[in-house]
């Protein structure tokens, strides 16, 4: 009796520690983190949240729908600044610091770049406090047309008229103890997408003296020196300035004018720090971490939010709007459609619409129909990378992944004439196509200065036509030979050439060539700009093959005596017979010698030309 009692108490005791265990899984992707004393703020998933230093189960202080970002507590700790959505654009917002009604601070018009996802950032950003307790600085675009550039204004806590700092431009920066310096950033370009950067925009931080008008650069570095966090007589800042070229934490003295780094993050960047009196927050690899101002060791918070996670409850979506791609079907009864990361096929008239992949943990993409209507194939990351995979046009069957060892981003993919192979171009500037049966990936080409973002099949599925960006020439033309595997040149290096596409029959290669120089002139500046470059051109590949433009001469023909047992000189048919001649298979011919010398333009006006194909006699 005691052995059930114990079993059923142990039972009980591990039942409740696996519910706790799953309840306080640890979250990611916390932003835009802020300190004071004991507490920190954070955003999570759009919305404020509050925790101790030492981490715990967040508290929510937001709720709005729009996004709520970059809050910064009072340097007496009783209020938060914060970028807002509350009322469509953002606006700088004053919250208690333990939660509230929020009080908005700055009226400013919307920006057609003033979305939380845009490259530049979004408007009037929160970069932080006066010692006063009733000033906050923020970065705005206001009045600035250049989207990289924004001033420095400041937001009273009475709601009055902001008022701009005595600086052009501005981004990140951090008061003086007496507010009497300015540490800052001339630039802000932290939501760019650009890495390891060494370039004209990349920042240095500057000291400005409000008494003496001055400013003084204490970096002075290829590297980027960005968000500038003073405390006491020093600055601690981000660099990427180390070896492996990562964002990570260090600090200048203003006493002994010397900089030391502080942490020694690897694999991901630090982003997004705040100082407070005794410690400064970050984020890195999507978690928090608290660095002691004292002990000067970065740890990790551990932060759990446990709240009913709405927006990632199952639901039915209506896809219309996130339509990726479509296609007709080869017989046209049925189309293709890439939506919200599934792929679908939607019948002509009868039938019912098909969710072929219905996975939603995974992202499908770039599906594509096979020219004999029966496969489907796409780019997937079910195994963790983005790999290709082909299945049944009717889903009737499990997918089939085709590629693997995946080490890169892959673009759109291409079906051969044949059904047989799939074509592709990745990030890593590479082009390469891979045969279904063998599932054996052949490099067709490597570019150096970008990817390859145009690339063709020929009819019979044995030659690639693709644009290859060059590194010291403009963008050439190629030919690639799947049976010979060599490459052949096609245009050179004096006009740049793209959009390559074989015609119907094989016989030519058409592409897009800016060769006409035909420049206008400004009537207020002695300037001038060309505008319409491009033209159709084609390239006969065989040697034998006449140009379809060539000159024709009116000529006077001479009366043929016709044989009366034949009904034509020469000939065994009679005229009004012809020849039952049946179709026979594409064969594409390539003569390489030669083939610059055969380009011929389209007798067509200059324009902007893209996505040249071939219908039958047609482009």
């Amino acid at each position: 009796m005691k052995a059930k009692k114990l079993s059923g108490f142990l039972l009980v005791v591990f039942i409740l520690y696996c519910g706790f265990s799953y309840a306080a899984q640890e979250t990611r992707a916390l932003r835009f983190p802020a300190i004071y004393n004991n507490q920190i703020v954070f955003s999570y998933a759009g919305d404020l949240y509050t925790v101790p230093s030492t981490g715990g189960v967040a508290r929510k202080l937001t709720s709005h729908e729009g996004f709520e970002i970059f809050a910064r507590f009072s340097p007496d700790g009783k209020n938060i600044a914060f970028t807002g959505e509350y009322d469509g654009n953002r606006e700088v917002y004053l919250l208690p610091a333990n939660g509230g009604v929020p009080k908005r601070l700055t009226y400013t018009t919307s920006l057609s770049r003033d979305d939380v996802s845009d490259r530049m950032g979004p408007n009037n950003i929160v970069m932080g406090w006066k010692h006063d307790n009733k000033h906050i600085v923020f970065r705005s675009r206001m009045r600035e047309w250049n989207d990289f550039n924004g001033q420095l204004y400041f937001a009273s806590v009475d709601g009055e008229t902001p008022v701009q700092l005595p600086l052009p431009r501005g981004g990140f920066c951090s008061f003086s103890p007496d507010d009497k310096k300015l540490a800052y950033n001339r630039i802000f370009r932290e939501f760019r997408t650009w890495k390891r950067y060494r370039g004209g925009m990349a920042d240095d931080i500057w000291i400005y003296d409000f008494d003496t008008k001055k400013i003084q650069n204490i970096t002075d570095n290829p590297a980027q020196d960005i968000i500038p966090m003073w405390s006491g007589d020093k600055i601690y800042f981000l660099s990427d300035r180390d070896d492996n070229k990562k964002m990570n934490l260090y600090v200048y003295d203003m006493a002994t004018k010397e900089t030391r780094k502080l942490t020694n993050f690897t694999e991901f960047d630090i982003k997004f720090p705040s100082l407070g009196s005794k410690a400064l927050v970050f984020e890195n690899g999507g978690y928090i971490y608290r660095f002691g101002l004292t002990e000067e060791q970065a740890v990790k918070v551990p932060i759990v939010i446990a709240n009913d996670m709405v927006s990632g409850r199952d639901k039915i979506v209506n896809v219309m709007d996130n339509i990726t791609n479509y296609e007709i079907a080869p017989d046209g009864k049925r189309a293709l459609f890439g939506a919200r990361g599934e792929i679908f096929t939607v019948p002509a008239k009868h039938g019912n619409t098909r969710n072929l992949t219905n996975t939603s943990g995974f992202h499908e993409r770039n599906s594509k129909w096979s020219p004999d209507g029966k496969w489907i194939a796409y780019i997937s990351d079910a195994s963790g990378a983005n790999e290709i995979y082909i299945m049944p046009q009717d889903g009737a069957d499990k997918p089939q992944q085709i590629t693997k060892d995946a080490d890169t981003y892959k673009y759109q993919i291409y079906w051969s004439s044949d059904s047989k192979k799939l074509l592709w171009s990745d990030k890593k500037l590479r082009l390469n196509y891979v045969d279904i049966e063998t599932k054996k990936t052949v490099e067709v080409a490597r570019a150096k200065a970008w990817e390859i973002g145009q690339y063709a099949w020929s009819p019979d599925s044995m030659w690639i036509a693709y644009a290859k960006p060059e590194a010291e020439a403009m963008t050439k033309v190629y030919l690639y030979s799947l049976q010979a595997k060599k490459t052949y040149e096609v245009t050179d290096g004096w006009y740049s050439s793209n959009s390559p596409s074989f015609s119907s029959d094989g016989k030519f290669l058409f592409f897009v060539s800016d060769r006409d120089f035909n420049p206008i002139y400004s009537r207020t500046e002695f300037n001038h700009a060309y505008l319409a470059m491009s033209r159709v051109y084609l390239v006969t590949l065989s040697a034998d093959e006449k140009s379809p433009f060539e000159p024709i001469s009116d000529e006077v023909e001479l009366a043929k005596e016709v044989s009366e047992e034949t009904g034509k000189s020469g000939s065994k048919l009679a005229p009004d017979k012809k020849d039952n001649l049946q179709e026979k298979e594409v064969q594409v011919k390539v003569d390489a010698d030669g083939l610059k010398e055969r380009i011929v333009g389209l007798p067509i006006e200059t324009a902007y030309y893209y996505s040249v194909t071939s219908v039958g006699d047609k482009i």
